[in-house]
Protein backbone atom coordinates (compact mmCIF):
# COMPACT_ATOMS: atom_id res chain seq x y z
CA UNK A 1 0.00 0.00 0.00
CA UNK A 2 1.43 3.83 -0.53
CA UNK A 3 1.72 5.80 1.92
CA UNK A 4 -0.92 8.30 1.17
CA UNK A 5 -3.36 4.90 1.36
CA UNK A 6 -1.90 4.63 4.48
CA UNK A 7 -2.77 8.10 5.71
CA UNK A 8 -6.27 8.11 3.82
CA UNK A 9 -7.18 5.04 6.26
CA UNK A 10 -5.75 6.44 9.65
CA UNK A 11 -7.50 10.15 8.68
CA UNK A 12 -10.95 8.01 7.90
CA UNK A 13 -10.42 5.80 11.24
CA UNK A 14 -9.75 8.87 13.45
CA UNK A 15 -12.97 10.89 12.32
CA UNK A 16 -14.98 7.95 12.64
CA UNK A 17 -13.02 6.94 15.86
CA UNK A 18 -13.53 10.43 16.96
CA UNK A 19 -17.58 10.66 16.85
CA UNK A 20 -17.91 7.26 17.98
CA UNK A 21 -15.83 8.49 21.34
CA UNK A 22 -17.92 11.70 21.43
CA UNK A 23 -21.36 9.68 21.07
CA UNK A 24 -20.27 6.67 23.35
CA UNK A 25 -19.48 9.40 25.81
CA UNK A 26 -22.16 11.65 25.74
CA UNK A 27 -24.75 8.14 26.04
CA UNK A 28 -22.44 6.93 29.11
CA UNK A 29 -23.02 10.28 31.00
CA UNK A 30 -26.33 10.70 30.10
CA UNK A 31 -28.11 7.21 29.57
CA UNK A 32 -26.42 5.10 31.86
CA UNK A 33 -25.35 4.97 35.17
CA UNK A 34 -22.95 2.99 37.60
CA UNK A 35 -20.49 0.73 36.35
CA UNK A 36 -21.66 1.27 32.59
CA UNK A 37 -21.34 4.93 32.60
CA UNK A 38 -17.75 4.16 33.78
CA UNK A 39 -16.64 1.58 30.93
CA UNK A 40 -18.18 3.86 28.02
CA UNK A 41 -16.21 6.77 29.79
CA UNK A 42 -13.20 5.19 29.83
CA UNK A 43 -13.67 3.50 25.98
CA UNK A 44 -14.72 7.60 24.81
CA UNK A 45 -11.29 8.45 27.00
CA UNK A 46 -8.94 5.85 24.91
CA UNK A 47 -11.17 6.61 21.48
CA UNK A 48 -10.54 10.16 21.41
CA UNK A 49 -6.38 9.66 22.55
CA UNK A 50 -6.19 7.30 19.93
CA UNK A 51 -7.98 9.00 17.47
CA UNK A 52 -6.04 11.93 18.16
CA UNK A 53 -3.01 9.85 17.29
CA UNK A 54 -4.20 8.56 14.35
CA UNK A 55 -4.73 12.23 12.91
CA UNK A 56 -1.56 13.01 13.84
CA UNK A 57 0.08 10.09 11.78
CA UNK A 58 -1.89 10.77 8.96
CA UNK A 59 -0.43 14.44 8.86
CA UNK A 60 3.14 13.10 9.27
CA UNK A 61 5.97 14.01 7.05
CA UNK A 62 6.78 11.24 4.19
CA UNK A 63 7.95 8.86 3.07
CA UNK A 64 6.23 6.90 6.20
CA UNK A 65 8.58 4.45 7.82
CA UNK A 66 7.45 1.20 8.80
CA UNK A 67 7.62 1.84 12.15
CA UNK A 68 4.59 4.01 11.82
CA UNK A 69 2.69 1.89 9.65
CA UNK A 70 3.16 -0.27 12.58
CA UNK A 71 2.01 2.23 14.80
CA UNK A 72 -0.93 3.47 13.19
CA UNK A 73 -2.16 -0.34 12.70
CA UNK A 74 -1.83 -1.03 16.29
CA UNK A 75 -3.83 2.22 17.83
CA UNK A 76 -6.51 1.38 14.92
CA UNK A 77 -6.73 -2.08 16.00
CA UNK A 78 -6.30 -1.29 20.03
CA UNK A 79 -9.19 1.09 19.02
CA UNK A 80 -11.55 -1.49 17.43
CA UNK A 81 -10.84 -4.12 20.53
CA UNK A 82 -10.11 -2.02 23.31
CA UNK A 83 -13.08 0.68 22.78
CA UNK A 84 -15.51 -1.48 20.78
CA UNK A 85 -15.34 -4.33 23.69
CA UNK A 86 -15.60 -2.14 26.79
CA UNK A 87 -18.82 -0.51 24.38
CA UNK A 88 -19.96 -3.65 23.90
CA UNK A 89 -19.84 -4.95 27.63
CA UNK A 90 -21.32 -1.61 28.49
CA UNK A 91 -24.49 -1.37 26.27
CA UNK A 92 -25.32 -5.36 26.28
CA UNK A 93 -23.47 -6.98 28.93
CA UNK A 94 -22.14 -9.60 26.79
CA UNK A 95 -18.85 -11.12 28.13
CA UNK A 96 -16.86 -9.20 25.66
CA UNK A 97 -14.25 -8.20 28.08
CA UNK A 98 -11.83 -11.38 26.78
CA UNK A 99 -10.68 -9.16 24.26
CA UNK A 100 -10.12 -6.14 26.08
CA UNK A 101 -6.81 -7.13 27.15
CA UNK A 102 -5.46 -7.35 23.20
CA UNK A 103 -6.40 -3.71 22.58
CA UNK A 104 -4.80 -2.37 25.38
CA UNK A 105 -1.76 -4.63 24.50
CA UNK A 106 -1.75 -3.29 21.14
CA UNK A 107 -2.12 0.17 22.60
CA UNK A 108 0.93 0.06 24.28
CA UNK A 109 2.59 -1.85 20.97
CA UNK A 110 1.61 1.00 18.61
CA UNK A 111 3.24 3.70 21.28
CA UNK A 112 6.20 1.67 21.53
CA UNK A 113 6.61 1.50 17.73
CA UNK A 114 6.51 5.02 17.85
CA UNK A 115 9.21 5.65 20.47
CA UNK A 116 11.58 2.62 18.56
CA UNK A 117 10.78 4.93 15.01
CA UNK A 118 11.85 7.55 16.69
CA UNK A 119 15.52 6.23 18.36
CA UNK A 120 16.17 4.58 15.45
CA UNK A 121 15.58 7.76 13.08
CA UNK A 122 18.78 9.07 11.62
CA UNK A 123 17.11 13.13 11.29
CA UNK A 124 14.57 14.95 11.79
CA UNK A 125 11.62 15.52 9.25
CA UNK A 126 9.00 18.50 9.93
Amino acid sequence: MTDDGWRRIWQTAAGIFGAAAVAIGAYGAHGLGGHAQDLTGKASEFGLLHALALLALSRGAAPLRRSLKLAGTFFLLGTLLFCGALTALALTSWPVALVTPFGGTSFILGWLCLAGGGMTQRKTVL
